[in-house]
């Protein structure tokens, strides 16, 4: 089994549409310091809208 050495990290990814729609992914906390930005399917809106990683 994989070590826990706090590396990565898991986060929220929210809409930026205020849907309240969100998604829970993973990120190195060493090569990626900004936070993350990807465009996913939102249900609500049924398209794909930018998600924004809340804190």
């Amino acid at each position: 089994m994989a070590r826990k050495d706090g590396k990565r990290v898991t986060v929220t990814l929210r809409s930026t549409e205020g849907t309240g729609t969100s998604y829970t992914t993973s990120k190195n906390r060493l090569n990626q310091r900004e936070r993350l930005e990807v465009r996913k399917y939102d249900r609500v809106l049924r398209r794909h809208v930018l998600f924004r990683e809340t804190r």
